[in-house]
């Protein structure tokens, strides 16, 4: 986005918006939400660098990740791109001996998502979700739409309600 453009929400879908699968179960549940787009960068798909694109707090931006627990259970975590997973606080949360991240080439075959598109909502399979308790700091947050470059806005409580997620302390 060239310096001095701020990206906007869009509340509406303009004909040329591409609407995602998560877009389309929230759609279908009848949860209210919102679209931010902004400029893809390969070289950076962090939830960081989508915070400062958008124009949004990185406490509110957050990033989803996909962990393993020592049971071979999956994981699902979502927390601010201003902090970093504690795997120890995540196991056990998750009543796990140990998680680990799961390989980048495992993420897309497991979920269905790329790397830097990787959405908590409309996994190929329902995984126990965990987002950081500090989401319910702020009356929205942004997660990830299923594509790079689109972020879903919505209320976090509705959101846990939704992925059947619990609050937990899970970041460093």
């Amino acid at each position: 986005m060239p310096q001095g453009m701020t990206a906007t929400f869009v509340l509406s879908y303009s004909t040329g918006m591409i609407k995602t699968n998560a877009m389309r179960l929230l759609s279908a549940a009848g949860i209210s939400y919102t679209v931010k787009e902004y400029a893809v960068d390969v070289s950076d798909l962090s939830a960081l660098h989508a915070a400062e694109s958008l124009d949004m707090p990185v406490e509110q931006v957050f990033k989803t990740l996909v962990l393993q627990g020592a049971s071979g259970a999956y994981i699902v975590c979502c927390i601010s791109a201003a902090t970093e997973l504690d795997l120890k606080k995540t196991s056990k949360a998750a009543g796990e001996k140990s998680a680990a991240l799961i390989p980048m080439k495992e993420l897309y075959p497991l979920t269905g998502y790329v790397r830097g598109g990787c959405s908590p909502i409309g996994m190929k399979k329902k995984f126990p979700t965990f987002i950081d308790e500090t989401a319910r700091l702020f009356d929205i947050i942004g997660v990830s739409a299923g594509e790079r470059g689109v972020q879903v806005a919505l209320d976090p409580a509705v959101l846990a309600d939704f992925l059947s997620a619990e609050f937990a302390d899970i970041t460093v």
